[in-house]
């Protein structure tokens, strides 16, 4: 009996160990050329922003897909658009401050870091919009130029963490009450540029 009793222990710990790992994403983002951007997203770039200054575009890679962004300003914000490798939009985000979130959700969200990390400092925080097949892009894109609070939207965070002895940079999901989503692993900014 208390063989099976130890196999079934055994099992259940491999099991929580694997669904750890499975919400590891390692990411990596880099500045690339306007050519080099998906002709698709391009266009609807050309379309849709006429009054957006000093435009960017980076290519985002993780462990499990590619993706495009374009990250600029507008009407005094920081947004970036994410597309997909064919160039069809995912989502946009808008660069905010602790004080843009409402409380009730700040509350959640920081009760969440405070039970996750042993120490934490928040690096970025971004309002999100992400495309739905339950409303038009037009829609999601109004939505996010009228910077409006919906329940659709999320919170993503970049955070710097410390568990026990590791430490790490973190990208965490929240929903718009503050509810988590998920969480990956980031990379450290892409400095093969640099020659020694």
């Amino acid at each position: 009996m208390k063989k099976y009793r130890f196999l079934l222990l055994l099992i259940m710990a491999l099991f929580q160990f694997s669904t750890g790992l499975s919400q590891i994403k390692v990411e990596r983002e880099h500045r690339i050329k306007k050519n080099q951007f998906p002709e698709a997203a391009h266009d609807f770039i050309k379309e849709k922003l006429k009054d957006a200054k000093r435009i960017r575009f980076y290519k985002e890679t993780d462990t499990t897909k590619i993706s495009y962004e374009a990250k600029f300003k507008k009407d005094k914000l920081h947004y970036s658009i994410e597309f997909d490798q064919s160039g069809k939009l995912e989502d946009i985000e808008i660069l905010i401050k602790e004080i843009d979130v409402p409380e009730d959700s700040w509350s959640k969200i920081t009760t969440f870091l405070k039970e996750k990390f042993d120490k934490y400092k928040i690096k970025k925080i971004q309002q999100q919009y992400p495309v739905t097949s339950d409303e038009p892009t037009e829609t999601t894109l109004n939505n996010a130029f009228q910077n409006l609070l919906i329940p659709t939207l999320n919170y993503e965070i970049m955070v710097w963490g410390k568990i026990q002895d590791n430490h790490a940079d973190f990208e965490i999901l929240f929903g718009a009450e503050g509810g988590f989503i998920k969480m990956r692993e980031s990379l450290p900014a892409n400095y093969d540029h640099v020659l020694y």
